[in-house]
């Protein structure tokens, strides 16, 4: 058995270590194989890989991207190129919108009386990309509420008084591009979406079709009869089995990076075959 773990996040979206300190600590948990996975954005991953050859960890360069659907929709790619090309020009136009997005939760939360600011926000990412969870730290530091979950829950998270949605891209383009960069596309944590099987089959049907590689089978959000469930469907299917905790720091506590699995469980070989 290897401890591997294929979905993490760093300071550069919404997790709480930075890329170097996510390394180092999955080199403390003895993590083998690792993939970084920032929301929407490649920017931490040059120091991310650098610190895994350092640290002799295997590093695969990630992304997630967030589609466009009725349901919870995450599409992971692997062993992407960062660097010029159709993914970073649309990374780009996201981060644009990402800026504003920020600027507009910070005004929906003055107009329901509650004292925050974006340079205050920016301030508490200090030099980071700024998410969503900083500005949970700011309000949790003015005393508005008590922890993250909170924060999330009456302000922030969808459906809060103070959610504003986030341009998400259609779950073609999502798998487009990663191919387009020479990665290879996951549905990640699939549990989340809400599906019965049937549905979701369906789903995984017609993402399969648009060029689908992978169904992250192991995660954190899976219970032990869905994780069985979903290994079942991605070896019916043809799709290969990815595992990933979805780890993001302190953001979701008593999450510890790393799933051990069997070393002929998960085809490696796969993620880095040139598409």
């Amino acid at each position: 058995m290897i401890l591997i773990d294929l979905h993490t996040h760093s300071t550069c979206s919404d997790g709480t270590l930075s890329p170097e300190a996510l390394v180092r600590a999955a080199k403390a948990r003895k993590v083998s194989v690792l993939s970084l996975t920032d929301h929407d954005t490649t920017e931490g991953v040059s120091r991310f890989l650098s610190a895994c050859s350092h640290l002799g960890i295997r590093g695969l360069p990630g992304i997630e991207l967030s589609a466009e659907a009725p349901y919870t929709l995450h599409i992971l790619g692997y062993n992407i190129t960062p660097g010029n090309g159709p993914l970073e020009e649309r990374l780009a136009r996201l981060r644009e919108h990402r800026k504003d997005r920020n600027a507009a939760i910070c005004t929906r939360l003055r107009e329901l009386g509650i004292d925050v600011t974006l340079e205050e926000v920016q301030e508490e990412a200090k030099g980071d990309v700024v998410a969503r969870p900083h500005i949970a730290r700011v309000l949790i530091r003015k005393g508005y509420v008590q922890d993250m979950a909170g924060a999330f829950r009456v302000y922030l998270a969808d459906g809060a008084a103070a959610y504003i949605p986030r341009v998400r891209l259609s779950p073609k383009e999502c798998i487009e591009l990663i191919r387009q960069s020479g990665g290879v596309p996951v549905l990640a944590h699939p549990g989340q979406m809400g599906l019965p099987e049937p549905t979701l089959k369906a789903v995984l049907e017609e993402l399969r079709e648009m060029g689908l590689w992978g169904l992250e089978c192991l995660s954190s959000h899976h219970r032990f009869e869905e994780i069985y469930q979903y290994l079942r469907l991605a070896d019916s299917m043809g799709l290969f089995a990815t595992a990933g905790t979805d780890f993001h720091g302190w953001n979701r506590p008593g999450v510890q990076l790393g799933i051990p699995v069997g070393e002929d469980l998960l085809p490696w070989a796969r993620l880095q075959v040139p598409l």
